[in-house]
């Protein structure tokens, strides 16, 4: 198969948002005078849109704070979501390479769609990606298939032409639940064994492994 579309994850994907994330959740459990956690468990946290990010963080016994501690890290992540975050390296040259094979390219993720945008016109500037989909109302997140298939549709191709890359469960589930080629990257949140189990066809260790790994439509 030749490939015509590569659709990307972000976060953990195309750049390490990791430790802004962490510091803007620990900053408004700090304000309710709860615990914090150390950033490397966020790794565990992320992944399934910052609801559920919050609701992770928070104690059991103080669920009943959930929409309120979820109002508060908007605020926050707001002021603080490009403090240390950053494309992985070889990231800019990969999304390059394919832009000059004229391959499609999107983003699909579970961060807010807001946050998304702004993140991706900051790091990444405007026309490499024609579709960039967060998390907003009317759109189940992932791993349904709806918002990646939107994609295709959008961009007038089968889902067997594009491969998806993510780096959780949730990604991988995404990519089978809409029959897209299903690529684990290694180099972000979740580890292979969790990638493998959830249905990765393939993994790569680094950005321009991609272009070795599978084959784009001339």
């Amino acid at each position: 198969m030749n490939y015509k579309g590569v659709i990307f994850d972000l976060d953990g994907t195309l750049v390490n948002s990791l430790t802004d994330l962490a510091n803007s959740v620990n900053i408004v459990l700090t304000e309710y005078n709860l615990p914090t956690h150390d950033i490397e468990s966020y790794k565990y946290r992320v992944g399934n849109g910052i609801k559920k990010l919050m609701e992770r963080s928070l104690p059991q016994d103080k669920q009943y704070l959930l929409d309120e501690a979820l109002a508060k890290f908007k605020q926050v992540y707001a002021k603080h979501n490009l403090d240390h975050t950053a494309p992985y390296e070889d990231i800019l040259t990969l999304l390059k390479k394919l832009q000059q094979q004229n391959i499609k390219l999107g983003i699909c993720t579970n961060k807010h769609d807001e946050a998304a945008k702004n993140i991706v016109k900051l790091l990444f500037g405007e026309g490499i990606f024609s579709e960039i989909i967060g998390d907003k109302a009317g759109l189940k997140r992932k791993p349904d298939p709806g918002k990646v298939l939107m994609i295709a549709q959008n961009w007038q191709l089968k889902p067997q032409e594009i491969a998806y890359l993510g780096d959780s469960d949730v990604d991988m589930q995404t990519a089978k639940n809409a029959d897209m080629l299903a690529v684990g990257v290694l180099w972000g949140f979740r580890p292979a064994d969790e990638l493998k189990q959830n249905g990765a066809d393939i993994l790569i260790a680094k950005p321009l492994d991609l272009l070795t790994q599978i084959s784009f439509a001339k």
